[in-house]
């Protein structure tokens, strides 16, 4: 399947340039509903809000790149709950555009192994633009690609790299989450089966990888011309140059009249909004000044994740040693003990020796159906934040927290953040860094990093705390 393809566009800074002169030339501004925290794992420069309120919106739209993603953490709730949320974070990011004459570009960011609430998120999303915009809009479309975590779309069929090479998303275990299982890895026929057959795969459109690197950013145009009536439309990508050349595509599309909500992994966001690359980062650029300032040396790490690659990331980073492991008995904490508060006071007494590693019990208890699985997750991951804001009093150097909804709960509840500054990533693409710029005064300055459950090595974790450490400087 991938021997036969077109060779890709080459990597064009000049194509970038157009994105971004584009936008300008336009007045588009960017506006990602994040449902969970990692979506902002392919961009730097731009800033994340937690929190219903326009003047943070307006706030985060004020940096160069004219971006701000809202965490929404909605793959944590029920349905009813997600679209709500959704709807009123999408009415606020109209209202602020609408304010500034500008418009308003939506992304719908989830998971690039396709869990989440995608036909409830995007009805809610056309529901908001009817009513603030007077029209809906004309297409979807479907961009899963995480190019950096290896989830690459080619002939219609979503893939995931694994130790054990690609395989189709439908294979892996990400689809077999209690809360959104699925089959199909044909992304049409994905389509088809969360609808429940309201939609027919045939007519999901599709712009292939011939399409974009023998037609260009023109033939994209044109297939995008005719998409009416929230048709979906599934885009194919395994490099940059093809979710740019898309990019290029949908901004002349809509210049004709045009509109199009985009439901995407983390890549292309970074290709709609025409960035290129960062180097990881390293050593001083990860701490304002480029150093620790007055805070301790030692860390917390917060794991709350169970898909296996966490397990077996937390049990390297055991072995590894030079830290406190602390384990938040999950049972105890579903029986209604609690537990948060003693696990806190271990926390902070270790805090004071040695880096800590607080994470959950490995044994995932199973609800009843996926509602009830969310209820769980939602109940471990506030009693992690608890113990977290309750350890803010040993003034941790840095925290690094594991797995989607574990990262929202720690950002929000356990650090107070309601803005942050994304600084880059650790590695390609991968893992990014907060820095909190309007949060709890003790979480000021200090870098949070932002890791998802589903990415990385085995022993990425133990090398994210060598990076924190100052102990592994290459990338």
């Amino acid at each position: 399947m991938f021997a036969g393809l077109p060779e890709a566009r080459p990597d064009d800074e000049a194509r970038r340039e157009s994105i971004r002169a584009m936008r300008a030339e336009d007045r588009q501004l960017l506006g990602v509903l994040d449902d969970d925290p990692t979506g902002s794992q392919a961009v730097h420069g731009v800033q994340v809000v937690t929190v219903l309120a326009e003047e943070a919106y307006a706030a985060a739209l004020d940096s160069a790149a004219g971006t701000c993603f809202v965490l929404t953490n909605t793959r944590s709730l029920d349905e009813p709950a997600a679209v709500e949320l959704n709807r009123l974070v999408a009415r606020g990011l109209l209202t602020v555009a609408e304010r500034r004459g500008a418009r308003m570009q939506l992304v719908s960011r989830s998971d690039s192994t396709l869990r989440g609430h995608v036909m409830a998120e995007v009805a809610a999303l056309q529901a908001v633009r009817r009513e603030v915009l007077g029209s809906g809009f004309d297409g979807v479309l479907l961009v899963p690609a995480f190019l950096e975590a290896g989830r690459l779309t080619a002939a219609d069929i979503h893939w995931a790299r694994t130790s054990s090479g690609l395989v189709a998303v439908g294979e892996t275990e990400f689809a077999r989450d209690p809360a959104f299982r699925y089959t199909a890895s044909n992304l049409r026929d994905f389509v088809a089966e969360k609808s429940g057959g309201a939609i027919d795969r045939d007519d999901v459109r599709s712009i292939s990888l011939a399409d974009i690197r023998l037609g260009g950013p023109c033939r994209v145009r044109e297939l995008l011309a005719d998409v009416r009536d929230g048709t979906w439309v599934v885009v194919n990508a395994t490099e940059y140059s093809d979710l740019e050349t898309v990019a290029c595509g949908v901004l002349l599309a809509e210049r004709a009249g045009k509109s199009f909500l985009s439901r995407t992994g983390p890549s292309f966001v970074r290709a709609l909004s025409g960035m290129g690359s960062r180097a990881p980062l390293r050593g001083g650029e990860i701490w304002p000044s480029g150093r620790r300032g007055t805070r301790g040396t030692r860390g917390l790490i917060v794991v709350g994740s169970h898909v296996s690659q966490t397990s077996r990331q937390v049990a390297a980073l055991r072995a590894r040693g030079g830290t406190t492991d602390i384990e938040l008995d999950v049972p105890a904490v579903l029986s209604g003990a609690d537990v948060a508060a003693a696990t806190a006071r271990q926390v902070t007494d270790a805090l004071g020796r040695t880096d800590v590693l607080l994470y959950t019990s490995r044994t995932l208890v199973p609800g009843s159906d996926g509602a009830d699985s969310l209820t769980i997750a939602r109940k471990v991951s506030a009693a992690l934040s608890r113990t977290v804001r309750a350890a803010l009093a040993a003034k941790p150097a840095w925290v690094i927290a594991k797995g989607g909804i574990t990262s929202h709960d720690v950002a929000l509840h356990g650090l107070g953040i309601r803005r942050a500054e994304v600084t880059g990533q650790l590695f390609p693409g991968m893992i990014s860094v907060f820095r909190p710029l309007d949060a709890a005064p003790e979480a000021i300055g200090m870098p949070y990093v932002v890791f998802a459950g589903n990415v990385g090595s085995d022993e990425t974790l133990r090398q994210v705390v060598a990076i924190m450490k100052g102990e592994q400087e290459d990338s």
